[in-house]
């Protein structure tokens, strides 16, 4: 009984951590997604100066 109670503690605890791994992995592709669609040569103000152009 012991042992079950203790597999299941560590299933809860790898779930825990999987969820915060997923959680910063989301938060890190975000910020990057971001950074390339408002950054200083982003994707907006490209298409901004090749609406101006034509």
């Amino acid at each position: 009984m012991r042992e079950r109670n203790k597999k299941i503690i560590q299933e809860k605890g790898i779930t825990l951590i999987a969820l915060v791994v997923t959680i910063v992995v989301l938060l890190v592709l975000a910020g990057v997604s971001i950074v390339v669609l408002f950054g200083d040569n982003g994707i907006i103000k490209q298409a901004n100066e090749s609406s101006l152009q034509t």
